[in-house]
């Protein structure tokens, strides 16, 4: 039976994971939830994320936009380790003023949407974006039981942090049962840094099974769609790295209309969930969107390739970009010159770096492993990923492969060109851009206009009127968006502004508050109106 009410959508995000799951395939991983997921629904063997690391990753898929292509290429914006004092940090990236948070679209249309509770976009998350955010942040806090919602949980144990030895005492699987990938030194410290993230993984699977078995709870299930997705990788030479490791990433998906059991080798990039989202929801995709959605009435054909990049990560800079078709990875060292294993403060507490670094300098490293310790990089790399999906093979040389290694290179070409690349522009200039003398720019606070019979005229304080009157509010800031509340609304409950309010009788005080993304959110401004009918 067709719903004739709006889907839900529920997504369920875990940090730093590649498929490392029993639906994957994978002959280590407990992961029941998510594999009953994945029978319920589709599989995607082919989903890549836009960068190997988190924030990046995550702006792109919040608007929809490459982070080369909107300024959010770099990580991190708050940065301010005291050894480079130097860098044009901290900073809130400036967005384009045409692009939002896509629950604003969501939100424009009705629904209620939440966050619980990572955001990471290299800008704070506007007051528009969500109607909660928080640890408490749920489906079941909407106003009304039959209003649609968008909810988001991440749970965070899966980051690569969860490997340190400190973040998990209690290990849930033998690590004499685990085989490193052949980047990485069979030792006793790199399996039992594996076996914590596994046991991470079935940990988070259990909390994924929690949500679903609330959404049963709630008579739910039926009407909604659940996504599953992780930002990236979490493993040295994968994580802040376009190979797969770094951006090859789980995606499972059941909903209305799906049929069970399904499996999809399509090319689909976390820069696509966004509008996804919005064409499962009936809404049209914004033409600046640079994501396509792969679901819905709006579906667009299957991808050719996939774009990855990587520039300045914590400490150090870099610049390189990547494509890959389903087979075949093209990477651009734009910094040929730079060693692989540039200075990553946080990176070296990793216990597998840790263990690499001990061994390199003992001489005890074979080919493969000593491919991150390498001092300088070659201009260009090309990997057959069904043949050596471990990446170790650089084909670049190789006249066998001189087709698609000029296919790709054009196709990678075609991409900046048409996107945009500010990693050509220096991180303090384009700052400079955003901040003019060092300040972050501030957004004009809302102004109220009585609209009634007599005409539109500015109310900034209120007013009092005898005939129907609409309230618009209004910002001189371009791109802003404006929230606003009665004063019957909870303190921390924000309403997104989309049209003019009719007056009611009677009394009524209005607070707003306007930002936009990269900006100082403005100053509230109240008014108080008086409607007498």
């Amino acid at each position: 039976m067709r719903h004739t009410r709006k889907p839900n959508i529920l997504w369920i995000s875990f940090e730093d994971t590649n498929p490392f799951y029993g639906c994957y395939g994978d002959p280590v991983a407990r992961t029941p939830h998510l594999d009953r997921l994945a029978k319920e629904g589709c599989l995607w063997t082919h989903c890549f994320s836009t960068a190997g690391v988190c924030a990046p990753a995550r702006s792109a898929i919040i608007t929809g936009m490459y982070p080369i292509s909107v300024g959010t290429h770099h990580m991190r914006t708050t940065h301010t380790h005291p050894a480079t004092p130097e860098l044009p940090t901290p900073y809130s990236a400036v967005l384009p003023h045409y692009v939002k948070c896509f629950t604003e679209y969501l939100r424009a249309d009705g629904y209620f949407c939440t966050n619980n509770e990572k955001t990471d976009y290299q800008f704070d998350p506007p007051l528009t974006a969500w109607d909660q955010l928080g640890p408490h942040a749920h489906w079941r806090n909407r106003p009304h039981p039959d209003q649609p919602f968008f909810a988001v949980f991440n749970p965070t144990r899966t980051h690569e942090s969860g490997m340190w030895p400190e973040k998990c005492l209690n290990l849930a699987f033998n690590p004499d049962d685990i085989t490193p990938p052949p980047a990485f030194p069979d030792t006793p410290k790199v399996r039992e840094a594996m076996a914590r993230m596994y046991t991470h993984i079935e940990e988070s699977d259990k909390e994924l099974g929690h949500l679903l078995h609330q959404l049963e709870e709630d008579g739910l299930a039926d009407n909604t769609y659940v996504f599953h997705w992780s930002d990236h990788g979490p493993l040295p030479r994968g994580k802040r790295w376009p190979y797969d490791s770094g951006i090859h990433v789980p995606l499972i998906a059941r909903g209305p209309y799906m049929a069970p059991g399904q499996t999809s080798d399509r090319l689909v990039s976390t820069i696509d969930l966004g509008p996804t989202m919005l064409s499962l929801a009936g809404l049209s995709v914004p033409h600046h969107m640079q994501g396509q959605a792969f679901l819905g009435d709006q579906a667009k054909p299957p991808r050719e390739y996939v774009y990855a990049s990587r520039d300045r990560y914590d400490e150090a800079y870099d610049m390189v970009r990547a494509v890959r078709d389903r087979r075949v990875k093209y990477i651009r060292n734009c910094r040929p010159e730079l060693p692989y294993m540039v200075w990553n403060n946080y990176l070296e507490r990793h216990p597998i770096m840790q263990e690499m670094r001990r061994l390199h300098l003992a001489g005890e490293l074979n080919e493969a492993q000593s491919l991150l310790f390498q001092t300088r990089r070659p201009v260009e790399e090309l990997y057959d990923t069904e043949t050596d999906p471990h990446e170790i093979r650089n084909l670049a040389t190789d006249p066998r492969y001189c087709s698609q290694l000029a296919r790709l290179r054009d196709a990678l070409d075609a991409w900046l060109r048409d996107v945009g690349d500010m990693g050509r522009i220096p991180e303090s200039e384009m700052v400079r851009s955003w901040y003019p003398d060092g300040v972050q720019p501030e957004t004009a606070a809302p102004l109220f206009i009585a609209i009634n019979a007599t005409g539109a005229a500015p109310a900034p304080e209120g007013g009092t009127y005898e005939t129907p009157t609409l309230v618009q509010l209004h910002c001189a800031t371009q791109g802003a968006s404006i929230a606003y509340a009665f004063d019957s609304d909870p303190a921390d409950q924000w309403r997104l502004y989309t049209e003019p309010l009719r007056l009611k009788s009677g009394t009524t005080l209005i607070r707003a508050r306007a930002i936009r993304i990269g900006y100082k959110e403005s100053e509230e401004a109240q008014a108080v109106f008086t409607y007498a009918s």
